[in-house]
């Protein structure tokens, strides 16, 4: 059985997906893109305020799941360029407490609608 997981305090799905899955206490969510959901657009700025935002987002789907950060388990990280790992590292390391996620991080050739950075997210009940 699964459910799915959505909420208007995050980006709508912008094609034929769910902002997340429910699936026997797992969660699994989409690729989050740093995209305010208050205009649908891109946050401005680089690849720390898009990991910035792509984390407020996962946030708000989380909660609308009924859990919370310290319940990821997994995530990947895709970036537009290897070059901003290191700004993205940085954002990303400090959404976090306690015990870190397992991760995988790739170079892509490109994200949709040119962000700088994408990431999903599994984490359990």
């Amino acid at each position: 059985m699964k459910k799915v997981i959505s909420t208007n305090s995050a980006p709508a799905a912008i094609g034929p997906y769910s902002q997340a899955i429910e699936a026997n206490g797992m969660l699994f969510l989409s690729g989050m893109l740093p995209i305010d959901p208050s205009d649908g657009n891109i946050v401005a700025g680089g690849v720390k305020e898009q990991t910035a935002q792509i984390f407020r987002n996962i946030e708000a789907v989380l909660t609308a799941a009924g859990v919370t950060m310290d319940n990821i388990v997994k995530t990947t990280v895709f970036l537009d360029d290897m070059s901003l790992f290191a700004e993205m590292n940085e954002v990303y390391g400090s959404c976090f407490t306690g015990t870190f996620p397992a991760r995988s991080a790739f170079a892509v050739k490109a994200l949709p609608k040119n962000a700088l950075v994408e990431i999903e997210v599994i984490a359990v009940k």
